[in-house]
């Protein structure tokens, strides 16, 4: 459930207590985005199912309607946890998260500090105080180092400042409750507080929070050093933070200390690093966006018995999602196969098994979100197991015939095959009600999505006269979707050994090609329809969505050559990137969720569409922008979203406050993109890698590419820019592994 938008009949709706816009999402959920939350700088942990937001000088403030805390399953452990010396906030230095993603460091000092009336007996930066944070598994741990660069001996109060609420994740975005579980009293030792939750789910969640060495005094929210240090002296202090249910059991051994923690999750990078294939640039920044990229999809995987994938986003999205899940998948895919694997192994393990109207559940239907916090456990929320997604279905299919492709990998297909034939079956049953050939959706349950295309605003999905489209809608991405499952499922069949299936699929992806030209295409308007509503109307706006149809093939080279035009235009390309949604349009607005802001994800799809039909030079556009967009916005990695303003020379893009990050098809996006500008397929079966060499960008001299899986076998290389034209160079190749290079 991942709508942001602000509604109709909402706007400009105040909170008495705080200054809180209502931001409307689906129909019955929201986001309360306090006004601090779009002036706040924070820094973000994550290892897997787990993560962390601090403010920029990593505390845990105590404030309704921002995500700061230490978050596992939806539930928030760690509400508040402030440092203080002498009884005042420490002066903030710098802050920043490790190249792999696996530390946070924040440097700070004292304030001037008085102790007989005004006079400063202690000036500001005399006492160096460096926080670090690590998460290992279901654990948050820190730890303060104190140095003394006074002259003198120095003794000095710390206090931490700590609760714990046991949030819902739904509540943290503004939900409310008619009633809440039980908080039973804390319990205090010598060197711990544990905090106990009993929820209206009946299980009981706890959080102990260890301090190391034994505080100088310790309260149920309290707990005080006193410390005396030497001209140069140092101490550290050590503090865990452990979660989970008490009713679990098995629970995995922890590390005691912090340099265990940390050395445990460089060590799970490390393992999960193995697996990428290496992507590396002359061009600054290209370089980093691609490092910082691989890190934070790194960090994102869920490793666990029951299945890997990787969560969708950070803070709101930390579960997996089908939609988003696949397409990050499908972006990293010859770069990293394994993630391919994992994701089409859980989805098929949640596939649709019954027709269940309260969440939107058919059979052969695929997941679109799955939660485990305690308002989802209670049906507070529909989204405990949530299939509201009318994508999802055919991503799947699409992504594992191109693993297929990718890999040669025969095993995997015959293993999810009876998922393969079930999601078919969805798809030309459920998805297609009314035997038209399009995939439609409308919600069963009311408190679900309204719109369940990736655009799942309430307000996406419209005509050019602004008003909503009625219900069922066929958006067109989907049936490129759905065209791309058909055409890349019939090849997987056919090496099966399902000659009449694969004959079927092609016949079926063959009519619905002709069909949608005929129907989406808008002649005079050169693009392609948004959808089709309930009346078979077309929407005849311009939107991003149309892009999508290059990328899966669906259109023809014409329309394609018109198409490409009207996303190049100044009424689609901000500069940053390509808008969601025309300037021109009536509902067109550059702050919008999805009606004119830019998409990195989006635009991923777009340039690989553009590069399809020979348009190279606009996807290096698109790459362009966003590789600017990435500098300017000091995100490391690209964003979610942010807003579809028009460029403005000696300006920069302008941020979307509440947008996730890291954020995993977003950060998948450049590896997406880099394929687009390549040409550049492997083909498993043949054991080939076929890159299209064209003009490369004028700012890039190299882009070196090492330990690529190609069949059985592996190949580094090198692409140059050479005043002849780009050039290809074989660092090393092993196993027997062809290269095609097309020019």
């Amino acid at each position: 459930m991942k709508d942001r938008r602000v509604g109709a009949g909402t706007l400009g709706l105040r909170d008495s207590r705080l200054d809180a816009t209502v931001i409307k999402a689906g129909s019955d959920f929201h986001i309360q985005a306090s006004s601090l939350t779009s002036r706040r700088a924070t820094r973000v942990l994550v290892n897997g199912e787990s993560f962390a937001v601090f403010e920029v000088g990593g505390d845990v403030l105590e404030t309704p309607y921002e995500p700061l805390g230490f978050f596992r399953r939806d539930t928030r452990y760690l509400s508040r946890f402030e440092l203080k010396i002498a009884g005042e906030t420490p002066y903030y230095l710098n802050s920043y998260t490790s190249q792999e993603n696996a530390q946070l460091r924040i440097n700070l000092s004292n304030p001037d500090l008085g102790f007989r009336g005004t006079e400063i007996e202690l000036p500001r930066n005399s006492i160096q105080l460096e926080r670090n944070w690590v998460i290992a598994g279901p654990a948050l741990f820190h730890k303060l180092i104190v140095r003394n660069y006074a002259r003198l001996r120095v003794e000095i109060l710390l206090d931490f400042w700590f609760g714990v609420d046991f949030a819902d994740v739904f509540e943290v975005r503004g939900f409310k409750r008619a009633s809440r579980g039980r908080h039973c009293e804390p319990q205090v030792t010598r060197n711990t507080v544990t905090f106990r939750y009993r929820g209206l789910d009946s299980a009981t969640r706890f959080a102990t929070i260890i301090f190391e060495p034994q505080p100088a005094a310790l309260e149920t929210r309290h707990a005080s050093f006193l410390l005396t240090l030497k001209p140069d002296e140092y101490k550290d202090l050590e503090v865990r933070i452990d979660s989970g249910f008490e009713e679990a059991s098995g629970h995995n051994r922890l590390p005691v200390r912090f340099d265990d923690a940390l050395e445990q999750r460089r060590s799970e990078i490390a393992g999960f690093e193995a697996g990428w294939a290496r992507i590396s640039a002359s061009h600054e920044s290209l370089d980093l966006l691609l490092k910082r990229s691989a890190a934070d999809l790194t960090s994102m995987i869920r490793f666990a018995p029951e299945g890997t994938f990787l969560m969708a986003g950070i803070p709101w999205f930390a579960t997996l999602f089908g939609r988003d899940s696949i397409l990050t998948a499908l972006f990293a895919l010859p770069f990293n196969p394994a993630l391919a694997v994992g994701t089409l192994k859980s989805l098929a393990s949640l596939q649709g098994s019954q027709v269940n109207q309260r969440r939107d559940e058919q059979p052969g239907k695929i997941v679109h979100e799955i939660r485990a916090g305690e308002l989802a456990a209670t049906g507070e929320v529909p989204f405990g197991r949530y299939y509201g997604s009318v994508d999802a279905t055919p991503l799947f299919l699409w992504l594992l015939g191109r693993y297929v492709e990718t890999t040669g990998d025969l095993a995997l297909a015959e293993q999810l095959w009876n998922n393969a034939e079930r999601a078919l079956d969805w798809i030309e049953r459920c998805g297609d009600a009314d035997g038209d050939m399009y995939v439609e959706y409308l919600r069963e349950t009311p408190r679900g999505l309204a719109n369940q295309g990736w655009k799942d605003s309430f307000d996406a999905i419209s005509h050019a006269d602004g008003a909503l489209a009625r219900p069922p809608i066929a958006v067109c991405e989907v049936q490129g979707y759905v065209y791309a499952a058909y055409s890349s499922i019939a090849d997987v069949a056919r090496r099966l050994g399902h000659e009449p299936l694969a004959a079927r699929l092609t016949q079926r992806a063959a009519m619905l090609r002709s069909r949608f030209w005929r129907d989406f295409w808008l002649e005079h308007e050169r693009t392609v329809a948004l959808a089709l509503d309930a009346d078979k109307r077309p929407c005849r706006v311009m939107s991003s969505n149309a892009g999508h149809c290059l990328a899966t093939g669906l259109l023809n080279c014409e329309q394609a050559e018109a198409l490409a035009k009207r996303l190049m235009s100044e009424e689609m390309f901000s500069g940053w990137g390509v808008r969601t949604l025309g300037s021109g349009e009536r509902r067109y607005n550059p702050m919008g969720y999805h009606n004119g802001s830019v998409w990195p994800h989006d635009n991923a799809l777009i340039a690989a569409g553009l590069a399809r039909f020979k348009k190279r030079e606009d996807a290096v556009r698109i790459l362009d922008g966003l590789l600017q967009a990435a500098s300017y916005l000091k995100t490391g990695s690209l964003p979610e979203l942010f807003c579809g303003f028009p460029r403005e020379e000696r300006l920069g893009p302008v941020p979307y406050p509440v947008a996730c990050h890291p954020q995993a098809w977003s950060a998948a996006s450049i590896f997406m993109i880099v394929q687009a500008i390549l040409r550049m397929e492997v083909m498993g079966f043949d054991r080939k890698l076929v890159i299209d060499l064209g003009e490369m960008p004028k700012w890039l001299e190299w882009l070196k590419i090492e330990n690529l899986k190609v069949g059985d076998g592996e190949i580094s290389l090198i692409v140059r820019r050479t005043p002849e034209g780009a050039s290809l160079g074989i660092i090393e190749r092993r196993g027997n592994v062809a290269v095609e290079v097309l020019k």
